[in-house]
């Protein structure tokens, strides 16, 4: 027992000595976790936050990034950001998108509800040539489509049952959003780029997007924002609403799931019961059957 647990505190002194090695080899370190409303099983999207970051993308982010596989329609429908209809028919008249009328010959009319987001630039050649050679990434699912590895003990605690956690892309975002800053001495600069502490290789080509109150956000009665107007917050609200983005049917799969494991505890326990009648009248006819066998023995 005793050489089982130095051998496992070996393993952790090793995996937490390579993490160290990764940041300051040049690898980008671990984002921090960050606390979401959305995380875990009973987690939910915080409507009021989902609006500041749709009010983040749409202010700051929509000038580089697509968001091709979200309709206006999806901002009003539960779960999301909870905008009335009113709402986003008025915000979809706003943008305008390119159709083949009866002839053939493309027009353009003003955007409908049932409409997708339209993309900022009309291919990704000229998107990629409007941003220094690469195409920003489309916004859709990137929260799903970023991720990193926590490494050994951490992964194990991820991978559980009900205490699972998931929202690595998010934090990824959130932490790349707040890791830019001055490059440290030594570090060797590309001619064109950015330095970013969580970006892998620390050079990015995007400029830092966000700066402090920069976005104005509702007010409350006095006049006074609601939440900060900060880098910090601007990035923990966009990231929250690329979550909702990727999956904005998060809150129904997770109700729909409770209920299956709810229905399945209590089926679990009628087998239970059921199979303990049936043997029970069983086990009483076997041994109503004993003297008998005695008998004829």
């Amino acid at each position: 027992m005793r050489i089982a647990l130095l051998a496992a505190a070996g393993l952790l002194a090793a995996a937490l000595g390579s993490t160290s090695l990764r940041a300051e080899d040049g690898h980008a370190p671990n984002p921090p976790r960050e606390k979401w409303s959305f995380a875990g099983m009973f987690g939910r999207f915080d409507q009021a936050q989902l609006q500041r970051g749709f009010q983040v993308y749409k202010e700051v982010c929509a000038n580089c990034h697509s968001m091709r596989l979200v309709a206006f329609r999806n901002l009003a429908e539960a779960g999301g950001p909870g905008f009335s209809a009113a709402q986003v028919k008025a915000l979809a008249e706003t943008y305008s998108v390119k159709e083949l009328d009866d002839s053939g010959s493309e027009k353009e009319r003003a955007a409908r509800p049932a409409d997708r987001f339209p993309p900022p630039f009309p291919n990704d050649k000229a998107a990629a040539a409007a941003n220094g050679g690469k195409a920003p990434p489309d916004f859709s699912v990137l929260a799903k489509a970023r991720t990193y590895e926590r490494g050994f003990p951490w992964f194990v605690f991820d991978a559980l049952p009900f205490t699972g956690y998931s929202e690595q892309g998010v934090d990824y975002i959130h932490a790349l959003l707040t890791g830019y800053e001055d490059a440290p001495k030594g570090f060797e600069m590309p001619g064109s780029g950015y330095y970013n502490k969580y970006y892998p290789g620390h050079v990015i080509a995007m400029p830092n997007p966000l700066s402090e109150g920069q976005i104005t956000y509702p007010k409350n009665d006095k006049g006074e924002p609601v939440v900060p107007e900060t880098v910090e917050q601007y990035s923990h609200d966009v990231a929250a609403f690329m979550a909702w983005a990727a999956e904005p049917h998060m809150m129904a799969r997770k109700a729909l799931g409770l209920r299956v494991i709810l229905f399945l505890i209590v089926l679990a326990g009628l087998l239970y019961y059921v199979k303990k009648q049936i043997w029970k009248k069983v086990g009483g006819e076997v041994h109503g059957l004993q003297p008998e066998l005695h008998k004829t023995y």
